[in-house]
């Protein structure tokens, strides 16, 4: 009892959960003399642990509770204690948590922090509003193919290439190479990874996928051991309009990199699930370079929209609330499937390690979620009335995307979100004779001709 913090100042909290999180939380509320709340109560929807204790704080009440125990003890804030939610659990409580005129905070999700204490617990997050998916994966089983290796990654400066270096580098890789044409987003990877790192470091390559010979001259002299493909162009509205750049990068670049890739342990190309039965330059491209990678012996991951990363709906509408409006949504009804960065990258890591040569391993973390709803949900975050205007769906976008093409079954035979379905070959040659100078309309005709299924497509 002398070691407990207590006094003015600090903030009264109910913590909702009793599980192991809100354990610690709560642990360290009471006895961290620095803690800035004050423990009042604890709620929890499981009847079984009413009366329970957590270091020393009662059970007071369920969800249904909430304003009243507000009320009768004058807590100020609700934190959310629960590891593993249903977006609409964490979307409900805010809204009581609001209506009660207290202030919700969250826990970190698992692999924010290393210990959770107190000053851990941050402010609500869109992120946290669509749901928080518990991924089990098997550390030994990454670190079987990872550690000791000698790993390069392109698209190293990206969204995901960047967290891939991060969450590679605490397998202790012998050698993390990052490779980008991007001079400044290879430095910020490069310090996010080791902030005493120098620009001398040769874990740095400066380098565009595009340069056969640069990436030849790589291979040659640094032998890596697995491959990570990250680097593509992805802005679809973009690639609509310059369907000859995505060849350049994302199929010539691709190419470039497998043929020099040679009898590589792994490579791992990072699709998306544009690809599964295509119809943007995007999704083409995106399909050819899963059938080359097959072809090579090597394994694709697919996986949705990936929150926060450059260009992605969430920056965008970050951007517009920002400004004051209105939130633009092309349609009341487009769904995408969305994940994390840290999310996707986990599951891609433990795909790789389970999956064989010739597949495309698809990742799945939740349902697809509705975009207006998102829209929504930011726009209450930020406070103000804001308006949503709907656009209309773009050239090449889909209503709601799919993660199986036509044929693909939904197979998981290691992992509940991770399925592995079977992928044809594409003939390099063929590909190499696409031209990246044709008409936008000539081009993209000739990369669907490449996505179709053998018996549908013309003969040569």
């Amino acid at each position: 009892m002398r070691r407990r913090g207590s006094g003015p100042g600090r903030t009264p909290a109910l913590v909702f959960g009793a599980g192991s999180a809100a354990s610690s939380l709560l642990h360290s509320m009471v006895f961290d003399p620095d803690s800035p709340f004050e423990p009042v109560g604890i709620l929890d929807d499981d009847p079984a642990k009413r009366r329970e204790r957590l270091a020393g704080i009662p059970v007071v009440g369920a969800r249904a509770d909430l304003d009243r125990v507000v009320a009768d003890t004058g807590a100020r804030v609700v934190i959310f204690a629960v590891g593993n939610a249903e977006a609409g659990l964490i979307r409900e409580l805010r809204e009581r948590t609001v209506a009660a005129g207290a202030r919700l905070l969250v826990v970190p999700e698992a692999g924010e922090t290393d210990e959770l204490g107190a000053g851990d617990v941050r402010d609500v997050q869109v992120t946290d509003l669509l749901g928080r998916h518990r991924i089990s994966t098997d550390p030994r089983a990454v670190a079987g193919y990872l550690t000791g290796r000698r790993v390069l990654v392109t698209g190293a400066g990206g969204e995901i290439g960047s967290e891939l270096c991060r969450q590679i580098h605490r397998f202790d890789p012998a050698e993390l190479m990052m490779l980008d044409h991007d001079e400044a987003t290879l430095q910020a990877v490069q310090l996010s990874v080791d902030p005493q790192a120098q620009l001398h470091d040769p874990s740095v390559l400066l380098a565009d996928v595009r340069d056969a010979g640069r990436i030849r001259e790589i291979f040659r002299t640094r032998e890596p051991d697995v491959v990570f493909h990250a680097a593509a162009l992805k802005h679809q509205p973009l690639l609509e309009r310059h369907p000859g750049e995505a060849v350049k990068t994302n199929v010539f670049g691709t190419l470039n990199v497998l043929e020099a890739a040679g009898n590589v342990e792994r490579f791992v190309n990072v699709s998306a699930d544009k690809a599964a039965d295509p119809v943007s330059v995007l999704g083409y491209t995106k399909r050819i370079t899963e059938r080359l990678t097959a072809a090579f012996g090597g394994l694709s991951v697919r996986f949705g929209n990936v929150l926060g990363s450059r260009g992605s709906v969430l920056t965008a509408f970050a951007a517009q609330i920002a400004d004051g409006g209105p939130v633009t949504v092309t349609d009341p009804d487009v769904t995408r499937y969305l994940m994390t960065t840290r999310e996707a990258v986990r599951l891609m890591l433990h795909a790789a390690a389970i999956g064989s040569p010739g597949e495309a391993l698809v990742l799945q973390a939740g349902e697809p979620v509705l975009i207006a709803e998102l829209a929504r949900q930011m726009i209450a975050l930020d406070g103000r009335p804001l308006d949503i205007v709907f656009t209309g769906l773009r050239p090449g976008e889909k209503l709601g995307d799919v993660l199986f093409g036509a044929g693909e079954i939904d197979h998981r035979p290691h992992h509940p979100m991770i399925s592995h379905v079977p992928v044809p070959h594409s003939d390099p040659a063929s590909v190499r004779l696409l031209a990246a100078d044709d008409t936008p309309e000539g081009l993209t005709g000739r990369l669907a001709e490449l996505c179709a299924p053998w018996e549908s497509r013309p003969a040569a």
